[in-house]
């Protein structure tokens, strides 16, 4: 009679399986994921079915020249948080057809001129978190489609005149926590379409008198956490759309405002600053009756009659003194 042999003594005669190969394609998939950490090369072997690429938190380091070879029908690659620390000029010409690139929190400093050159299709384009130090005029000029570009989280120091031009389809555009210091008046030239803009955290000093004047569509601007001291007269007058201001901690004692306009009231943060509560700026806030926010760290400064109490409080109390 056959023996049965202990459980132990059978785990030992049989092999282990081999291990897998982490993140192998299958056949005839529209979508690809992978978040494996080790992973240090590009998958090969993607079907021609791919419609959307994921390959996040992973080692991968860079991209051969031909990783989307094949793959016409690719519309959405997304490659955030890798190592990537360069790209190859050539690495989006197979995929004429992309709508969407992912590349936060990688190690990029700088991209090829023409890496978007076939790029024409290309609605969002996310660069958030890398070290990219200039922005380069040559990136966006096959752009006309992108309504979305965030480029966030670098070390951008200025926004050269005309750099956006050929973007006149995007709508929101994210330069937050870089060192653009200075605002110029053509720093947004082009920009027809675009409703929210975020510059935030950017050590902001400076405003030119026409810095918005190109982009009247903007309904959302956020200037908080900058070192603002004044604002330019009228330098908010051509957002006749804007419902949502913040001015959050910089160094204002003066405001400016928008037009008042029919609709709900605009939604404006002016905390954390130094105000002078003169006649001007009660008169201003009497006048528009915008909604602050954080109203209980929005103080006066000055004069000495109202120093520490709410700029809300006091401009409500009627009593502008002029």
């Amino acid at each position: 009679p056959g023996r049965i042999l202990p459980p132990l003594l059978l785990a030992l005669l049989v092999p282990p399986p081999s291990p897998a190969a982490p993140c192998v394609p299958q056949p005839n998939a529209t979508r690809f994921v992978c978040t494996e950490p080790t992973l240090s090369t590009f998958p090969s072997g993607l079907p021609p079915t791919t419609t959307a690429i994921s390959v996040e938190f992973t080692a991968l380091a860079g991209l051969p020249p031909a990783a989307l070879a094949r793959l016409p029908r690719l519309r959405e690659l997304h490659l955030s948080s890798n190592r990537l620390a360069a790209l190859p000029e050539t690495l989006l010409r197979p995929v004429p057809t992309l709508r969407v690139l992912d590349l936060t929190d990688n190690l990029l400093t700088d991209l090829p001129d023409g890496i978007f050159a076939t790029a024409g299709h290309l609605q969002h384009l996310v660069l958030r978190g890398n070290r990219l130090r200039a922005l380069r005029p040559a990136w966006f000029r096959h752009l006309p489609h992108l309504r979305w570009l965030d480029m966030a989280a670098n070390a951008l120091a200025e926004v050269p005149p005309e750099v956006f031009y050929p973007l006149r389809s995007l709508k929101s555009l994210d330069l937050s926590h870089n060192r653009v210091a200075s605002l110029g008046p053509a720093a947004l030239a082009g920009l027809q379409a675009l409703e929210r803009l975020d510059l935030e955290g950017n050590g902001l000093a400076t405003l030119a008198p026409a810095a918005f004047a190109p982009a009247p569509a903007l309904r959302f601007l956020f200037l908080q956490d900058n070192e603002l001291r004044a604002l330019p007269d009228g330098v908010f007058v051509p957002l006749r759309h804007l419902r949502v201001l913040d001015l959050a901690h910089n160094r204002l004692r003066e405001l400016e405002l928008p037009p008042p306009r029919p609709g709900p009231a605009l939604d404006l943060d002016i905390s954390g600053n130094p105000w002078a509560c003169e006649c001007r700026l009660l008169a201003l806030l009497w006048r528009v009756a915008p909604r602050l926010a954080a109203t209980r760290d929005t103080h006066c400064d000055s004069p000495p009659r109202y120093r520490g109490q709410e700029v809300a409080v006091v401009s409500q109390a009627g009593d502008r003194g002029c």
